[in-house]
C-alpha cells in the first residue's frame, strides 16, 4: 500500500474501534434525562445573507449603481458599494421594468438576470458578447461603463 492509503486506513481502522467501544461503554449507562419544566420555544433564525456579487465593479463603481437603483428603482438599503441581495432585487426590478427580465424578484443575479443585464448592456453600454448569461469579461466591461456614466 501507499503510505497515503496505509495512513487512511489505519484512521478508519482507529475510528471505528472507537465507535465501537463508546457503544460498548454507554449501552450499561443508559437512562432517560431529567424533564424539564421550562417550555422549549423554537426560534427561527435569519438566513446567512446572499454574497456580494460586484461583477467585476470597484466598491466606488457599486455604489454608483446603488444610487441610480435608489433614485429610480426602489432601492432602499445602504449605499455601500456591496452588490447584495438588496442591490440586486432593484437591478432586477429595473431589468424586468425596460429589459425583459421575467424572472422572480429574489436578488439572485443567477442567468435570467444576467442575459437582461447583457440586453441592457448591449443596446447602451457597449457590450458585443452573446446574450447567455454569463458574466464573462465583456458582460464586466461594459458593467463597469454603465456604472461610471
Amino acid at each position: 500500500m501507499r503510505p497515503n492509503a496505509l495512513g487512511k486506513t489505519l484512521a478508519g481502522l482507529v475510528a471505528i474501534a472507537g465507535l465501537t467501544a463508546g457503544s460498548v461503554v454507554t449501552a450499561g449507562v443508559s437512562y432517560a434525562a431529567p424533564a424539564s419544566t421550562a417550555s422549549t420555544t423554537a426560534v427561527a433564525q435569519p438566513a446567512v445573507a446572499a454574497a456580494t456579487q460586484n461583477f467585476g465593479l470597484t466598491t466606488a463603481e457599486a455604489k454608483n449603481v446603488q444610487r441610480f437603483l435608489a433614485q429610480y428603482w426602489g432601492y432602499t438599503d445602504t449605499i455601500d458599494g456591496q452588490m447584495g441581495t438588496n442591490s440586486w432585487k432593484a437591478m432586477q426590478r429595473f431589468l424586468s421594468g425596460i429589459w425583459g427580465y421575467t424572472g422572480a424578484i429574489d436578488g439572485d443575479p443567477g442567468t435570467n438576470t444576467v442575459k437582461a443585464l447583457q440586453r441592457m448592456l448591449a443596446a447602451q453600454w457597449g457590450y458585443t458578447g452573446a446574450i447567455d448569461g454569463d458574466a464573462g469579461s465583456g458582460t464586466r466591461a461594459a458593467f463597469k461603463r454603465f456604472a461610471d456614466a
